[in-house]
């Protein structure tokens, strides 16, 4: 083996999480870094445009589809759950919301993964804060709650619809306040979303962008795209390196000090159970021999859900039709001259936090609100037009799923089992947004730019009815955490500990959004990367 084939340390994936830790152990640590992604290492330029991201939402480009196992409680349905193939993993294909959860997420986060006087490294909210504000670059906010002058741009969109802004008046006069900043000291309410989106070029800023591109040149850090890891190279009871195919070549790689795990939530458990460190039974039924028995991994499966009404208007106050044609052509202009017009905004302007039980000190739901007649493709009932889709979507689903394994066959996608409103209260909420959202169509001043409700229609009306509506239209808000969780000593589903080593072994170490005990209140991506900035001091310290 060559010298070549040696590191410091080796990270498997190359999302957010991937980006943050490489720069931190290249420019902190002056240590060499090996980083292996299995997608390309450029999406298409097209990407960078706010707008971008739709035209290959529902392609498999730069997205991996997973395939769910059919949900009983889903009357059968086994919704397609996404997950990023490129270098910058979601960062570079998501719609690029900032958004971080609430404080009690990150406290609870505490509660579960540290006891009380340990010298463990602390998880909490004011843990974290300083995290996040070192990575933020904050076009307009400062203050106690954001950064300045971090590599993360954040902004507001460059272009906000009609129907955006009638969305946001109406909730003010149902009696949802405004909220100038989801990510400061309270998130109920109804306001604009914060973007990671640089507001000098009005492009993406990606993890690539902010943390990678600038390290990308230097000799301690090699990256290898279209790299999968086949298996992890374990000696007695530690980690020393990976097997991976490049190119359809298999290589061998050594870490001397860890090797990272930042493949996201399904691959990280994947990876794990297919070099024998998961719970016995699932590794035996495979054939694969029980290094580490950890019964956690895989486990602990959490998801945003979200349900759709949709309406159509009166005249044209969103998006329909500004992807084809003169519309297209005239907006790709005028963003390229102005950074300006429907291709500077991502389509999804606004969104409203509550809780329909009354407790909005904690919402429950994040309401959506998407200015034009928007389905998943396997519930298209209707056909695209003007109108607008207000999407429910639940924040912390009580419901619990897994990821296990299909086969041996490192190439072959795990099996991915999501236990949608397998706990009756994520139904029960689910309906109680979808009830609101309907509420929020009839008010005004939005009411006056509605022509009808068409999906599912006004004679949708029934609980049994709505129901039956919500099993057949949830879809994921492609966020899964948790599979191979943090947490105390006494959890024997604890897959890590609080410093993200995995139990049981030595040299190993995960950093993504896997890592989450339960799921944060919000788009995940901003968390995962505040909590990868956490975790490379901790791998440094």
């Amino acid at each position: 083996m060559s010298s070549k084939d040696r590191y410091d340390y080796i990270i498997v994936g190359g999302g957010s999480s991937a980006c943050v830790v490489a720069a931190k152990l290249v420019t902190e640590g002056k240590a060499s870094v090996l980083l292996l992604e299995r997608g390309p290492a450029k999406a298409n330029p097209i990407m960078h445009f706010p707008a971008g991201y739709m035209k290959f939402l529902a392609r498999d480009t730069y997205l991996t589809m997973h395939k769910t196992k059919p949900q009983p409680q889903l009357n059968g349905r086994g919704p397609i759950v996404p997950q990023g193939k490129v270098l910058g993993g979601g960062s570079a294909v998501n719609a690029m919301v900032y958004m971080r959860g609430q404080a009690a997420d990150f406290d609870l986060w505490n509660d579960l993964v540290t006891p009380a006087g340990a010298n463990d490294p602390a998880w909490s909210y004011g843990d974290l804060l300083p995290y996040f504000k070192d990575q933020e670059d904050n076009d307009h906010l400062a203050g106690d709650y954001h950064g300045v002058g971090g590599p993360l741009k954040i902004s507001h969109l460059g272009h906000t619809s009609a129907m955006t802004r009638t969305y946001v008046k109406t909730l003010q006069g149902m009696g949802i306040p405004y909220n100038p900043d989801f990510n400061g000291a309270r998130q109920f309410g109804v306001g604009f979303m914060q973007h990671t989106i640089d507001w000098r070029t009005r492009k993406r800023s990606s993890a690539v962008d902010a943390f990678l591109s600038p390290v990308i040149g230097s000799p301690l850090l090699t990256i290898e795209t279209g790299a999968t890891v086949t298996s992890l190279e374990l000696q007695a009871n530690k980690v020393i390196g990976v097997r991976y195919v490049h190119d359809g070549v298999s290589k061998v790689a050594q870490a001397g000090q860890e090797v990272i795990l930042a493949a996201g939530a399904y691959q990280t458990p994947k990876l794990l159970m297919l070099s024998g460190i998961g719970p016995e039974e699932e590794l035996t039924r495979h054939g694969i021999k029980t290094l580490v028995a950890s019964s956690g991994v895989g486990k602990n499966l959490q998801d945003h859900y979200e349900c759709p009404v949709v309406a159509t208007t009166k005249g044209s106050f969103g998006y329909y039709g500004q992807d084809r044609g003169w519309p297209m052509i005239k907006a790709g202009l005028q963003y390229l001259l102005f950074k300006s017009g429907p291709a500077s905004t991502t389509g999804v302007e606004t969104c409203a936090f509550y809780d329909p039980d009354g407790n909005n000190e904690r919402p429950t739901i994040q309401m959506f609100c998407v200015p034009t007649v928007y389905l998943d493709r396997d519930v298209m009932g209707t056909e695209p037009g003007d109108g607008v889709t207000i999407n429910s979507l639940l924040l912390r689903p009580k419901a619990r799923g897994s990821v296990t394994l299909a086969s041996k066959d490192p190439f072959e996608n795990p099996v991915v089992d999501t236990q949608i409103f397998g706990h009756p209260d994520d139904l029960r909420l689910t309906m109680a947004g979808f009830r609101f959202a309907r509420t929020v169509l009839a008010a005004s001043p939005l009411k006056g730019l509605i022509d009808k409700e068409i999906f599912p229609g006004p004679d949708v009306a029934s609980d049994d009815a709505i129901a039956v509506h919500c099993k057949r239209t949830v879809k994921t808000g492609y966020h899964p955490v948790g599979t191979c969780k943090m947490g105390r000593d006494d959890d024997p589903d604890a897959v890590l500990d609080a410093r993200l080593n995995v139990r049981g072994i030595r040299g190993l170490r995960v950093v993504d959004a896997s890592i989450m005990p339960t799921i944060v209140s919000g788009n995940t991506n901003a968390a995962v990367m505040a909590a990868a900035n956490k975790a490379a001091d901790l791998i440094l310290g």
